[in-house]
């Protein structure tokens, strides 16, 4: 949403606690009489910054009961110390590390896994650790400690009512992003074919979704990472609206861990949670539209939302000095997962600063001086770039002028893209310039007939749903994806909230949403 727009309702948002969702520890199970177990346990560290590390444990039940109210152990070999867990409460007694099931994932069912992460701090050598345990069964040897790949240990064990076992285990090299490219986890793979998206097996995807407002603003702000639970109860209410998708808006400078943010909510921390909230999304069936919302840069001209440096409000372009490394590194994060989609700037405005359309497409696609705005832009190309420069291919969104709402020109400034993948990003809201059905169709509809039409977001201010459902209507006849702001629990008269509690409880204007939803399938 832009900037101004979204300014009245902040203030109450920013109050907010971020992530809220309770871990609560559950007392230990045993296996099922008379039952035979069978599990893997894969250890991998995905970053070590030499005096720390995150570490992923995911537990595989390969039997043929379920792993219910599991326990996981296991024993660190050198001096890691635990920081801080997600997704499981985790606890830590001299060498032994322990892992309740989150209340979410209380049952690993047979054939399914889960996957558990931490942030350890250490000093020397981080060993790999030993003695994988769920629910007292061994589950495997060791795990690896090195960031460039993983180690999966299976074990084959029979365990009696007595919890007497045998075991014999094979350790396997495994390496690579939780979500692969061919959408494993349950969210499809996405490339653009014509003006559509598809998956692996060439089918049309439409996205209908949701935004999950939070976190652009609750790091910056000092609130937290998130605003309102990002567990999976929350993803689940998501799903039972029938959405496939969740757009997640993000904060340039709590990515990179620049000084202005608290580092409890920046850097590592940071990337890690949204890992963690992206691979809740696809084990949920859900795409994840990452958008680069909240970026750096002094702007005090026509339009201005904020006079600070900092990545404190909507800019009218991403700056080059950080954008760039931040669109790197979330490229290097997530490619290999097409189920995660790059929405490179959320709402550009450069022809408010720059004073002419020409212009404004100009800067959006060149970057570079751009009239009016006092320091060096990340044009679209040089983002395009930047993402396919580290190999990602996943689908690209770019939203167009006046907060993405102006489309005129999306096609003739549209950047280069080796592997087609680029989508055009548009946004609609009722106080919109661009919201009849006549300029629909005279501005939009050609856009649409020649690349991908993600609406990226759509809503209305006024609490109801009349605008949104003519406008969902029209988009369906063009074969146009959607995602609905917001899913936050803020007043819808202050700005349009799809919620008014994270169960899933819907607004006025959310029920219209929801029942569209629904009525799709």
């Amino acid at each position: 949403m832009h900037a101004h727009a979204r300014r009245s309702f902040l203030a109450g948002a920013a109050g907010l606690a971020g992530l809220t969702a309770a871990l609560l520890p559950l007392t230990q199970g045993s296996p099922a009489a008379a039952a035979t177990a069978s599990c893997n346990v894969s250890y991998s560290v995905s970053n070590d910054w030499g005096s720390g590390f995150t570490a992923a444990v995911t537990v595989t039940d390969t039997g043929t009961a379920p792993l219910n109210n599991w326990t996981l152990t296991y024993t660190t070999t050198g001096n890691q110390t635990l920081s801080n867990g997600w997704n499981g409460t985790w606890s830590q007694s001299g060498h032994t590390v322990t892992v309740a099931a989150p209340s979410w994932a209380a049952s690993i069912a047979a054939g399914a896994n889960y996957t558990t992460n931490a942030n350890f701090s250490y000093s020397g050598t981080n060993s790999a650790p030993t003695g994988f345990a769920v629910n007292g069964i061994a589950c495997g040897p060791t795990g690896s400690a090195s960031a460039s790949a993983s180690a999966s240990a299976s074990a084959s064990v029979s365990a009696s009512a007595s919890a007497s076992a045998s075991a014999s285990a094979s350790a396997s090299a495994s390496a690579g992003p939780s979500s692969s490219a061919t959408g494993s986890t349950g969210a499809p793979a996405l490339h653009v074919s014509g003006n559509k998206l598809v998956d692996a097996s060439g089918r049309t995807v439409t996205l209908h979704g949701v935004n999950r407002s939070g976190g652009e603003f609750a790091c910056v702000q000092g609130n937290g990472i998130w605003d309102g639970p990002m567990d999976q109860a929350s993803v689940a209410a998501i799903a039972s609206w029938h959405a496939n998708a969740v757009r997640v808006p993000l904060n340039e400078d709590c990515w990179l861990g620049l000084s202005n943010v608290s580092s409890a909510y920046a850097g590592a921390n940071y990337i890690n949670a949204v890992k963690s909230y992206v691979s809740l999304l696809h084990q949920n069936g859900l795409v994840a539209i990452l958008d680069l919302h909240w970026t750096d840069g002094v702007y005090t001209g026509n339009s201005s939302a904020c006079t600070s440096a900092t990545a404190t409000c909507q800019k009218p372009m991403p700056d080059a000095a950080n954008a760039i490394p931040f669109w790197t590194s979330v490229a290097n994060t997530f490619k290999g997962d097409n189920a995660t989609v790059f929405d490179l700037f959320n709402e550009p405005y450069p022809e408010r600063a720059t004073g002419s359309e020409t212009s404004g497409w100009t800067c959006w696609r060149d970057g570079g001086t751009c009239s009016g705005i006092g320091y060096q832009v990340a044009g679209m190309q040089s983002m395009v770039n930047a993402v396919r420069g580290t190999g990602a291919t996943n689908v690209i969104m770019l939203g167009g002028l006046a907060y993405s709402n102006d489309l005129t020109q999306w096609l003739t400034y549209k950047p280069t893209d080796p592997t087609g993948n680029l989508a055009a990003s548009w946004h609609s809201y009722n106080f919109n310039t661009c919201s009849s059905s006549s300029c629909w169709s005279s501005q939009i509809a050609p856009v649409a007939a020649q690349a991908p039409l993600v609406t990226g977001e759509l809503g209305e201010n006024d609490c109801g749903h009349s605008y949104v459902d003519s406008l969902m209507n029209w988009l369906d006849t063009q074969g146009g994806s959607y995602l609905a702001w917001t899913w936050n629990t803020w007043d819808c008269s202050s700005g349009p909230s799809l919620i008014s509690a994270f169960d899933g409880t819907a607004t006025a204007y959310g029920a219209g949403v929801k029942a569209h939803f629904q009525a799709l399938g």
